[in-house]
């Protein structure tokens, strides 16, 4: 008769129906133990678009089309290149999120903390995620993917901290992490993911539901405004006056970053921690 394998190393019964809550919880605990060996204390969330590609990307992709000698007259192709066209002036958002996260990046490596401070955290994936991953990789600092395991995911990108890139099934618990280290969002442009994620911050800020006060940055005011227009929701009475004042818009990294840094400072650190050294192309500014 061969031996019953223990209840907790039986993959038969941790994958059933039954063993779910103790899927759920190593979701939790399995994250937990790594940030804490890596010394992670909070993030910095950066979310968008997987469909925003680099400039050099979409500039390469848009000269192989036009190289294809196809005829104007084509519609089909007139459709590709309008299409191309628009990924080259999006390509924008990948470069400026690059930008940003390389130079806060660099201002929090230079505070003075036995910890890891406001890590550069997105879902893991391409576009404004990759972008994001990419800039705090460059800047020498750790960051943060937390991917969700589907079936059609293209898989995590390669600036991803080694030992800090996590595959989750539960979106809910993708969204925990994602919102208990967090002490700011940047929310780039995007689609109904990049509403969802932003609405449940938005939610768990109003209810007071989160114990600490998360900065929030709407970058790209060109493609915010016309989608996100809160004032009828005010004027109607659904919100208050000061929820739109949870959001702040940016346009440029520098504004950006200047925004961040002063929220980060003035909520989130102890006046000794914080070195009077600004990041490289910011000027000097008291948070």
């Amino acid at each position: 008769m061969s031996q019953q394998p223990l209840a907790y190393l039986y993959p038969e019964f941790l994958e059933s129906n039954e063993a779910r809550p103790i899927r759920i919880l190593s979701e939790y605990l399995e994250p937990l133990r790594r940030f804490k060996d890596q010394k992670i204390q909070d993030t910095v969330v950066f979310f968008g678009s997987a469909r925003i590609d680099s400039r050099e990307r979409a500039e390469r992709a848009l000269r192989t089309l036009r190289a294809r000698g196809v005829r104007d007259a084509d519609d089909h192709y007139q459709r590709e290149l309008k299409k191309s066209r628009r990924a080259v002036e999006w390509a924008r958002y990948y470069e400026e999120a690059r930008e940003l996260a390389r130079l806060l990046t660099t201002w929090s490596g230079s505070l003075q903390s036995d910890n890891h401070r406001f890590v550069v955290t997105s879902g893991g994936g391409p576009g404004i995620m990759e972008a994001a991953n990419r800039g705090a990789r460059e800047a020498g600092g750790k960051t943060i993917g937390l991917n969700i395991r589907l079936p059609f995911e293209q898989g995590a990108n390669p600036y991803i901290t080694e030992g800090l890139h996590f595959e989750f099934h539960y979106f809910f618990m993708r969204k925990f992490w994602f919102a208990y280290l967090a002490k700011a969002l940047v929310i780039f442009p995007g689609g109904f993911g990049t509403l969802d994620e932003l609405f449940e911050i938005l939610t768990l800020v109003q209810t007071d539901k989160l114990s600490k006060q998360i900065g929030i940055v709407l970058y790209g005011r060109e493609y915010w405004e016309p989608i996100l227009n809160f004032k009828p929701m005010a004027e109607w009475g659904a919100i208050g006056e000061h929820d739109i004042e949870l959001l702040h818009f940016a346009d440029t990294p520098a504004d950006a970053f200047e925004h961040l840094r002063a929220h980060l400072v003035e909520h989130h650190l102890e006046p000794a921690s914080v070195q009077e050294a600004a990041a490289p192309g910011i000027a000097k500014t008291r948070g």
